[in-house]
């Protein structure tokens, strides 16, 4: 339904049949964005010349702010740039660390873990049923665990600890992203945009070192909708081809099917190849010109949904994958739960005293 048809829809609901207009200007905020923006735009028409005209010089002034604003952010940009060049030392530690490659330094191994607090209320029985989930993986895993270098899987352990992520691993990309061994931000400044660098150790799967995607961004106030500015947006990114050992592609699925000659009754086998879903279609986004204003809603859909990924990535993933790794992190989907979950809790003990 349009913003048009919620309003007219909104107005008939409330008429009672009569031909009368609803007075929504007591609450406007339970309206629809779109219906509140129509309404106004009519109560401003109906307010006298004068007031009409200080509205007007209001818009010119937020245009102006917007306009600062975007300068504000290319400095944010800017200093982001300048503090990943001061990050990097520690994100190549994190990597040899990970890797193995190098032995702790005195002091890295010593950490006090915070006492968890007496309030809390943990369940025995889910404690340990989590133990005995950890014996069994390091029993199942103990000759790998034993022989490791580094952390093992770390950040295949990262990804799936957190829903973002989980959702676009399948069975299927465990094996590959094992040999996951860093992942890392570049940040360009022309054209503003950033780079996430998969760097894998050699395996049987491609041959690629680093699978790479760029994100680029745009902070700049539209002339013809200033008002929507925000801040700086992606509008655009790039991925990049893998090079795929033979019958290791686990983007595609081979379906093979065998077919019966009508006359001659010989059977023959076709082998058909299709997409896969996999976490590695991350590499591969739709493509659309910039100034394409048809793009199909589906594509829209995997887009906004492709720029959210890289977003997360980049703010909250990479910088704090270490937590994402033991669960101190969690997805704010999981805070809300929780929120919920207590409210009901709450809800259910003020029941219970009525």
């Amino acid at each position: 339904m349009t913003g048009t048809e919620s309003a007219a829809k909104a107005v008939e609901s409330a008429s009672d049949g009569e031909d009368q207009v609803p007075d929504f200007l007591d609450d406007p905020a339970y309206m629809t964005s779109a219906s509140r923006r129509m309404m106004m735009k009519e109560v401003i028409k109906a307010l006298p010349e004068n007031v009409q005209h200080r509205v007007n010089a209001l818009k010119h002034l937020q245009k102006k702010y917007l306009k600062l604003e975007a300068k504000f952010f290319e400095e944010v940009y800017a200093l982001e740039c300048k503090y990943q060049e001061l990050y990097q030392p520690l994100v190549d530690r994190r990597k040899a660390v990970i890797t193995g490659e190098s032995e702790l330094e005195a002091g890295e191994a010593e950490w006090k873990e915070e006492s968890e607090d007496e309030d809390d209320e943990v369940d025995a029985e889910v404690t340990e049923r989590f133990k005995q989930m950890a014996l069994n993986y390091k029993n199942q895993h103990s000759k790998i665990i034993k022989d490791a270098q580094g952390i093992p899987a770390f950040w295949l352990t990262v990804f799936k600890n957190t829903q973002t992520m989980a959702d676009m691993i399948q069975p299927h990309d465990e094996p590959v992203l094992a040999h996951l061994t860093n992942v890392n931000i570049v940040y360009k400044t022309d054209p503003m945009s950033y780079i996430l660098e998969f760097h894998f150790s050699p395996n049987p799967y491609f041959k690629d070192a680093v699978l790479s995607k760029q994100y680029f961004m745009r902070c700049a106030v539209d002339q013809d909708e200033p008002f929507n500015f925000e801040g700086p947006e992606i509008f655009k990114c790039t991925g990049c081809a893998i090079q795929w050992n033979p019958s290791k592609n686990v983007t595609v699925k081979t379906i093979k099917k065998q077919q019966k000659h009508k006359q001659r009754g010989v059977i023959r086998t076709l082998t058909k190849t299709l997409p896969n879903d996999s976490f590695f279609n991350f590499f591969n986004p739709p493509q659309v010109q910039e100034d394409d204003k048809d793009v199909a809603e589906e594509t829209q859909m995997l887009l906004a949904s492709d720029f959210e990924i890289g977003h997360f990535l980049r703010a909250r993933i990479i910088p704090k994958a270490i937590l994402y790794y033991t669960g101190e992190v969690m997805d704010e989907d999981d805070d809300g739960e929780e929120e919920e979950e207590e409210e009901e809790e709450e809800d259910e003990e003020e029941m219970e005293e009525e």
